[in-house]
């Protein structure tokens, strides 16, 4: 029987309140530590790659300890209730700016971005698991996977689309700093979220009963590290991440030291002259990114889900270098716009088929070794989320770094910077050809994962017969080998 609609609305709102956090902190966020709270670009890059190691045992023990929760609500569900005001607290203090000392206010940093991704990882985790646990159909985990993504879109575009606009209001009409206008736009981006996690609590529910006893973490750890459909779907996840997280952190700079530097960079359209600012391009790139969620499930229906991933590789290597032709004018910045909507409807296609995808390695796992583990799995799905914004965001720090980039907390802020042609060359190359080499490796990735369509349809017809009570179907000699990779 199909899930309602409310439902999938409900489990669309949980990601929406993530994403809106999510995509400010990739994309503004190293922006934020740079040239507001004041560290360095190396100090920086530090932080946001360092922090990770904790992410490593973070995210794996919070799917362990969800898989073992036990309340009337289910295993998942709850922590949607339980961390909201812990999620929202987090980020206002992540944006917070102490009048300390460098070494003091360094210190802060670590201390609220650890506590906010742990928190993040809290909820997070739990959330995605549920995927598993809502639908045991195949296709419906897409749809389910679909309206996930599509109000995460719908979330990051209002966080990003009203994000300057936010902080420029708080700062004008109140008469306040810079820095304590981002910490108020923050906290009315944490009061939507919370809002939107306690909505999908009350909409969602726990319907499919997995089958086996929990089993020892031990046991759990082996079977996952022995799961070549995981390892490979980290690497293919990774590299997703690691193309947003490279694009969206550069936008930043991008726009204050070269589109902003052109002498007329106001759009008209129907007689309307709009401002291309950052929050334009990063908002119109998350309503298209809406547009390819809508698409995924027919494409994917109809040639599959590892044949999409990789012909979406394939078009974003090559949108990806033509921006790097588009020359510093209006025709130029109508160019930008087209190609980021082009781009950024393809990554909306491939949002929804890996948490589908995750969904499906659990569903393998499930089969295999006769008990599920769907809150480690999916654990992975948060940390290779987590290690390409971090990663991404760390190269980006460092390689500006590396080729004299002046950062404005070096400087008087309301000084005119003219940056060295090395550091405008290096923010092209992060705009265009280094997400084009991830998108590359990524393809390379995804053509030797072996759940295609078929080998897919298989273990799910095997596991319904499993939970209706035909355990002799369990530890299936088939399923130990995945080595062909043909099968699509």
């Amino acid at each position: 029987m199909a899930s309602p609609l409310s439902e999938k609305i409900g489990y669309g709102f949980g990601d929406m309140a993530s994403s809106m956090f999510w995509k400010i902190f990739s994309y503004y966020l190293p922006f934020f530590y740079s040239n507001i709270f004041g560290i360095s670009l190396i100090d920086t890059g530090i932080l946001l790659l360092v922090t990770r190691i904790w992410d490593a045992v973070s995210d794996p023990m919070m799917g362990a300890v969800a898989d073992r929760t036990k309340t009337k609500w289910g295993k998942y569900r709850p922590y949607l209730l339980w961390v909201a005001p812990l999620f929202s607290i987090c980020g206002i203090l992540l944006f917070t700016t102490p009048d300390w000392s460098y070494s003091a206010k360094l210190i802060w940093a670590y201390a609220t971005y650890i506590a906010m991704m742990t928190v993040y990882t809290g909820i997070n985790v739990p959330y995605g698991a549920m995927l598993g646990v809502m639908t045991s159909n195949s296709k419906e985990k897409t749809v389910f996977s679909s309206f996930r993504m599509f109000f995460a879109y719908g979330g990051s575009f209002i966080a990003l689309f009203l994000w300057d606009p936010l902080c420029n209001m708080f700062e004008s009409s109140l008469g306040i700093s810079v820095q304590t206008s981002w910490q108020l736009a923050m906290a009315a981006i944490a009061a939507c979220c919370f809002v939107l996690f306690l909505l999908c609590f009350r909409m969602t529910r726990e319907k499919v009963k997995q089958v086996g006893e929990q089993t020892s973490l031990k046991k759990d750890l082996k079977d996952l590290v022995t799961n070549k459909p995981w390892w490979l779907l980290n690497g293919a996840s990774l590299c997703f991440n690691l193309f947003n997280t490279v694009r969206g952190a550069t936008v930043a700079y991008f726009f204050v030291d070269i589109i902003d530097k052109a002498p007329d960079h106001d759009l008209t359209l129907f007689g309307l002259k709009i401002l291309f600012y950052s929050g334009l391009f990063l908002g119109i790139g998350e309503v298209a990114n809406m547009i390819g969620v809508a698409t995924a499930v027919p494409i994917t229906n109809k040639i599959g889900k590892k044949p999409t991933f990789i012909m979406v590789d394939l078009l974003l290597i090559g949108f990806s270098i033509l921006f790097f032709f588009c020359p510093v004018s209006i025709g130029g910045f109508w160019l930008m716009l087209l190609l980021q909507i082009v781009i950024s409807v393809l990554t909306g296609i491939m949002s929804p088929l890996v948490w589908s995808m995750y969904a499906d390695v659990s569903d393998y796992s499930e089969l295999k070794n006769g008990s599920a583990s769907t809150g480690l799995i999916f654990s992975s799905a948060s940390m290779a989320q987590k290690f390409g914004g971090a990663i991404g965001g760390a190269a980006v720090m460092w390689l500006l770094d590396s080729v004299g980039y002046v950062a404005r907390g070096d400087v008087d802020a309301a000084a005119d910077i003219t940056q060295p042609a090395g550091a405008i060359s290096c923010l092209w190359y992060l705009m265009t050809f280094i997400p084009a080499g991830v998108a590359l490796l990524s393809m390379v990735i995804v053509a030797l994962y072996p759940l295609g369509t078929t080998r897919m349809d298989e273990i799910v017809a095997k596991l319904n017969k499993v939970r209706d009570g035909n355990p002799d179907l369990l530890d299936n000699p088939e399923y130990d080998d995945m080595t062909d990779v043909a099968t699509i």
